[in-house]
């Protein structure tokens, strides 16, 4: 029962380390290993599955279970190892494990730059700050549409970088959190509606709708939260949460962005280009006013408290959960 207080002990100073420090950049990075990993077997299901709509869906689950099954699996063994030495090594490697799987600090971080470059710069370093953090073409961005991308990314990522991960942390530890981005990963390398990626990514793109279920709504209600914590409007934020949260072609992603739209007054999401081809989506909250650089500064305040709370919400139902059953 020990390890389990040291495993909540460890994410709440691997929480407190990325706040602190920011995910360091690092082709070591335990993602960046994760990613190269799905590359090399992508690579190895397709000259393994045959090359048809059926094969191309196997291949994708094949890859995407090896996939999870090493990412989770190596950071398990070396809990195990880790513990069965020393309490306070196994806490010590487990705070390491989770502090790499959490992005809060870095995401205020990348997107404060694009607010920085537009300021001292000009719309061109915004450009390209911002294209950094997003997955859109952004050569033709507008001044506007650049914040805009930035608020966005902040939002939906503060769900896939902090509350998702810390979620899955909290019930599993930190090889829950692996397991989590192992996922989450391979949905942003895989999961695109695309000819090459339409039936390979499929598992990929599912699996990860499902496993952000939960926690991108429980996001969103922490971003609601602190929307009044910190000055926004948080009762805006819910009746746009409620009315706009599946704007989006997935159940989740607008969950966090509609919460944050509402709070700030602006709208988000609209067209995007992706690839050089224009994707029409649906609109997320009111255009209330034009949305400013400032709005960029409003979005972190709000996803630090979001991530704040969020630790401190599922620390405490843990901990009582552990209490209970000792």
């Amino acid at each position: 029962m020990k390890f389990l207080f040291a495993s909540l002990a460890a994410v709440i100073l691997g929480f407190t380390a990325d706040l602190v420090f920011g995910d360091p950049s690092s082709r070591f990075h335990p993602i960046c290993l994760i990613g190269n990993f799905i590359s090399y077997m992508e690579k190895a299901a397709r000259k393994l599955f045959p090359k048809t709509p059926e094969g191309e869906r196997g291949g994708g689950v094949f890859c995407g279970i090896t996939v999870i099954l090493v990412s989770a699996g190596i950071p398990l063994f070396l809990l195990i190892f880790a513990y069965r030495v020393s309490l306070l090594l196994g806490m010590a490697a487990e705070a390491v494990l989770c502090f790499f799987a959490l992005s809060a600090r870095t995401l205020e971080r990348e997107s404060m730059n694009v607010a920085k470059a537009l300021e001292e710069e000009g719309l061109e370093a915004g450009r390209k700050a911002v294209s950094r953090i997003v997955g859109r073409d952004t050569e033709s961005l507008t001044r506007e549409g650049v914040i805009k991308a930035a608020v966005e990314t902040v939002a939906e990522n503060y769900s896939d970088g902090v509350a998702a991960p810390l979620f899955y942390m909290f019930l599993l530890g930190a090889p829950g959190g692996y397991f989590y981005k192992s996922i989450n990963t391979m949905d942003s390398m895989l999961g695109y509606k695309n000819e090459r990626y339409l039936n390979f990514g499929r598992f990929a793109a599912k699996l990860d709708d499902a496993v952000n279920f939960i926690p991108a709504r429980l996001a969103a209600l922490f971003l609601i939260l602190s929307a009044g914590l910190c000055g926004q409007d948080g009762k805006m934020a819910w009746k746009i949460f409620r009315r706009d949260r599946l704007n989006h072609a997935s159940p989740n992603s607008a969950q966090t962005e509609s919460a944050a739209a509402g709070a700030l007054h602006i709208q988000l999401a609209g067209d995007a280009w992706y690839f050089g081809k224009l994707y029409k989506k649906p609109v997320i909250g009111d255009d209330i006013r034009p949305i400013e650089i400032d709005d960029i500064r409003r979005i972190n305040q709000m996803m630090l408290a979001s991530s704040a709370a969020a630790l401190t919400v599922f620390a405490c139902a843990k901990a009582l959960l552990l209490w209970a059953v000792c």
